[in-house]
């Protein structure tokens, strides 16, 4: 069934591939995208040869124009699409209030759409919008694309004229607009926090080992005890993907080892850390410090409270809102100079740590 699931997902995306875009075609044919589009328009402006050419060439490649058109630079729909993947985290409500913010404050509307972490939703809806609803995206990657390494839809959707600004979750393969926060940067720091608080044995905590924000916290952990000479010890480091795969492991570490912090990568490795903690014994601060990287209601309303390493996600909203409208309004048709937004993060300490003398 897997297999089965897995080959479907790989047919939707080669059908993507296969269909040319107007940048394509103007490449192949050595002709800029306003002749392609002219052309497929059947305008007079174009010669009779290099409009036949051109028409010929598209229905070659499979070239499927916009419903609404080929060209809708002067037909603007002031709507943004914005995809993000869960709608229970409370880091992505937060960016929607930002970009909701700017977008009004700009006359534009949002559309909004959940993949579920699913890349094939992520797929559809992209087409769906693309087609003439929405003047460009906003959105965090799927972390069924980010397992799979598959990024071309975006960079298909791209190249049929419809921009995107990626925040968060985002790809190197897709060259676009993105605002990140500074993850491997935040995750050091809260990490030395832990160390220069009396912490010598950290453990690590992480169910988001799939994603690339996942990964930067977890270098950055590693980093920090490199900067301080601390080895790092194997045992005490759970990366995963599965929930239930991690509450396990967690459990067998509380009831095998002895520490006295965590770092805690995301919402439910915070969150188990502190109740497995206090119920494994450990008196918090005071025997054990915990930090987690995410600022839900939940973490003011633990108790302990947990102290985070907080993403300003109505900043990264925001961000990602001025830099998509800036693009869409640009009077100049500008295909590089994408810029990465870095929004820095703060740590926001509370009563799960021991505070710093």
């Amino acid at each position: 069934m897997v297999w089965i699931v897995f080959l479907f997902l790989r047919f939707k995306i080669h059908c993507m591939k296969s269909k040319a875009t107007l940048k394509q075609i103007a490449k192949e044919l050595h002709v800029s995208v306003s002749t392609v589009s002219k052309a497929l328009n059947d305008s007079p402006e174009i010669s009779e040869q290099t409009k036949a050419k051109i028409q010929e060439y598209a229905k070659l490649k499979n070239y499927k124009p916009n419903v609404i058109g080929l060209n809708l630079k002067n037909r603007k729909t002031k709507t943004i699409g914005v995809i993000i993947p869960n709608i229970l985290n409370p880091f992505f409500a937060k960016v929607f209030t930002g970009i909701e913010k700017v977008a009004e404050e700009n006359g534009y509307n949002v559309i909004t759409c959940i993949s579920n972490e699913s890349l094939e939703k992520e797929v559809s809806t992209l087409e769906v919008l693309s087609n003439g609803t929405i003047d460009g995206f906003i959105l965090s990657v799927s972390e069924e694309a980010q397992k799979l390494h598959e990024y071309n839809h975006f960079n298909e959707i791209i190249n049929e004229g419809t921009p995107i600004v990626m925040f968060d979750r985002i790809s190197d393969e897709v060259a676009c607009d993105k605002v990140i926060v500074d993850d491997f940067d935040s995750a050091r720091n809260a990490t030395q926090h832990l160390i220069k608080s009396g912490c010598k044995k950290i453990a690590l905590f992480s169910t988001i080992d799939n994603l690339s924000v996942g990964k930067l916290r977890a270098q950055g952990f590693l980093q920090a005890l490199k900067d301080h000479k601390i080895e790092v010890n194997n045992n005490l480091v759970i990366l995963t993907d599965s929930e239930p795969d991690f509450d396990k492991s967690a459990k067998a570490l509380f009831d095998d080892h002895k520490i006295d912090g965590v770092f805690a990568l995301d919402e439910h490795a915070s969150v188990a850390a502190i109740k497995m903690g206090l119920k494994s014994g450990y008196k918090i601060p005071e025997e054990l410090s915990i930090i987690g990287f995410a600022d839900g209601v939940w973490s003011r309303r633990l108790t302990p409270s947990l102290s985070t390493v907080s993403q300003h996600g109505p900043e990264i909203g925001e961000a990602a809102a001025k830099l998509l409208i800036q693009r869409l309004e640009s009077k100049e048709e500008v295909e590089a100079d994408f810029q990465t937004t870095v929004i820095k993060t703060e740590l926001r300490q509370r009563e799960s740590t021991r505070k710093l003398t």
